[in-house]
């Protein structure tokens, strides 16, 4: 089973890594040993009168203060850069692995979901390889280096921060515990709260036909008030516990400076140990501000570190999720279509497709039941059915959206389960009757798939053919004018003629219309269809509620519950006295 292996990508950039690190501790002993010069200073040069060491010792801080910007920049820098690039890698990776996911996966989960984890988690992958990450080893070090130098001035007081560390650490894990489920459920409504957003403002037009603002409001006031509750929850978290390694730090300063002050005061060593001098006192209180800042990141470190233990689980449960669609050949399987592409043989097909028994089932519902019929190629195939007898689902079979349960399909004799995806999906264009546009030109959409290879003639006589240039030409920018998210601002003939246009430009040997003519006047419909019947050597499928679209096909199926009721050209089913004349008489009554 796969997981998101993070230690990979650390791998990969652990050179630039080590440098970071070792900028990193360079710069933390550099600040260890500031402590040390102040020490001197008060000592030598104020207690002790020797002047002539002043210069060398601001000398010394000067060097301190550019080494550490140089080391601070090179750490910065290098951990910055390795975390974009890996947090660049993961989310490029992820949504390749969601592409590669079968359409069955795609049913079950919404889109908001998955924006939230191909975004907001990765976010958080980013802050563990650009800053968090190295903020731990920084944490470690700088305490162990405060509390080597602590214990080697007066080792007896040194224990007073020892065991506030301690102290703080204890404190950290239990909170770091109440925060881990905690974080997930926030993420979550996260995702259901920007799926309720996105939804909502995608259908807004639906929304204000059915006057829908206020459920529309009041359902995304709930998901944002349980998502405000459970960041109160955490707040609270955070005002128990971070107060307290608050208050530890605090005290830490005061107590020391209260038991050093009496030893230097009096001179009376601590049991067992020895006196301190004033500049040893300023360096060991400077020790003590040195581990304030590990222990007071403690609380926020543990805030991260949960947040990012919380979304590595959740794009581990899409990690683990295997295709239900899978290639038999092991260069097919590449995630990276066009390269499977080259490195499988060419297969020239011509489109003779054959369903043999086909049983297609979901969960435990029977869609298609022993479903058997064949069509030559640039022959045309007509489907018609009541809504729900299975019509969409066959195309779908087709192209190798979900598998069959029981059967085969084959196109000119191969099994498409022997084919590779890429080149069984490009041999099939379609036109299906959800319209989906992007948010690009007409031009753009028309090319959808053969942008480098398609050109503007062959744009244009698409165009043509689905007659959608007497409209695209009436536009400012022609073909070049930018369309809006999924069509919007052009009617529903007009997104289903430029869908049509997209199709025909492809030139594959099979081409799919699933009700793509509904939205069409009769006029243009019956003109797109002589368009089709000019098409030579392209086997075509075409479902449809109305007559006048399947009519002339070489070969019709009507669907009934998921099997096939009849069978025929347009005459022999009129003879019949089927379900096809009930649906003619109903149309030309």
């Amino acid at each position: 089973m796969k997981r998101l292996n993070l230690m990979k990508y650390f791998r990969r950039y652990a050179a630039l890594y080590l440098i970071a690190f070792i900028a990193m501790c360079a710069g933390t002993l550099l600040d260890m040993s500031a402590p040390l010069i102040v020490q001197h200073i008060v000592d030598d040069v104020l207690v002790g009168g020797r002047m002539e060491l002043l210069r060398w010792l601001l000398l010394g801080i000067l060097a301190i203060g550019v080494g550490r910007f140089v080391f601070q920049y090179t750490k910065e820098f290098l951990c910055d850069w390795c975390g974009s690039k890996i947090a660049s890698e993961v989310r490029i990776n992820l949504f390749q692995k969601i592409q590669s996911l079968s359409a069955n996966f795609f049913d079950g989960i919404n889109s908001g979901e998955l924006m939230s984890r191909v975004k907001d988690d990765v976010d958080r992958i980013w802050e563990i390889a650009a800053f968090m990450g190295i903020l731990i080893a920084e944490v470690v070090i700088r305490t162990a280096s405060s509390l080597f130098f602590m214990f080697r001035i007066q080792w007896q007081l040194a224990l007073i921060p020892a065991l506030g560390m301690l102290a703080a650490a204890l404190i950290a894990i239990l909170m770091e515990q109440k925060l881990d489920n905690l974080y997930g459920d926030i993420e979550q409504e996260n995702s259901e709260m920007n799926n309720t957003a996105a939804e909502n403002l995608a259908g807004v037009r639906t929304v204000k036909a059915f006057a829908r603002e206020g459920f529309e409001i009041a359902k995304f006031h709930k998901h944002n008030q349980k998502y405000y509750e459970l960041n109160i929850e955490m707040s609270r978290v955070f005002v128990k516990y971070n107060p307290l390694i608050q208050l530890i730090t605090r005290m830490l300063a005061v107590i020391t400076l209260l038991l050093g002050g009496y030893v230097v005061i009096n001179g009376s060593p601590l049991a067992g140990g020895k006196g301190m001098s004033i500049g040893e006192l300023m360096a060991f209180l400077q020790y003590v501000g040195g581990i304030v800042w590990p222990m007071e990141m403690l609380g926020w470190l543990t805030n991260g570190l949960s947040h990012a233990r919380a979304s590595i689980k959740r794009l581990n449960k899409i990690y683990e999720q295997e295709p239900d669609i899978k290639e038999k050949s092991a260069l097919a399987s590449a995630q990276d279509s066009e390269l499977a592409e080259h490195l499988l043989p060419p297969i020239d097909l011509n489109g003779d497709i054959s369903f043999e028994h086909v049983t297609y089932r979901a969960g435990d519902r029977d869609i298609l039941s022993d479903v058997t019929f064949s069509i030559q190629a640039g022959q045309t195939l007509g489907i018609m059915g009541a809504t729900g007898a299975g019509k969409t689902s066959i195309i779908n079979l087709l192209k190798r959206m979900y598998d069959v349960t029981e059967g085969c399909i084959r196109i000119d004799g191969i099994d498409i389960r022997e084919l590779p995806l890429p080149t069984l999906r490009r041999a099939i264009a379609c036109v299906m009757q959800d319209i989906f546009l992007f948010s690009d030109t007409i031009d753009g959409n028309v090319r959808l798939g053969s942008k480098d290879t398609m050109t503007t003639a062959e744009v244009r006589l698409a165009l043509r053919n689905s007659h959608s240039a007497e409209f695209v030409d009436k536009m400012s920018g022609h073909e070049q004018t930018v369309i809006g998210e999924r069509g919007i601002g052009l009617s529903g003939g007009q997104k289903q003629r430029i869908t049509i246009a997209r199709a025909l430009a492809r030139k594959t040997p099979v081409l799919v219309l699933d009700d793509s003519t509904s939205a069409l006047d009769t006029e243009t419909e019956q003109e797109i269809q002589e368009v089709l019947a000019s098409l030579h050597g392209m086997t075509k499928i075409i479902i449809a509620h109305r007559i006048s679209a399947v009519r002339k096909a070489d070969k019709i199926i009507v669907l009934d519950a998921g099997r096939i009721a009849e069978c025929g050209t347009h005459e022999e089913l009129l003879a019949k006295g089927g379900l096809y004349k009930e649906t003619y008489d109903s149309q030309y009554s």
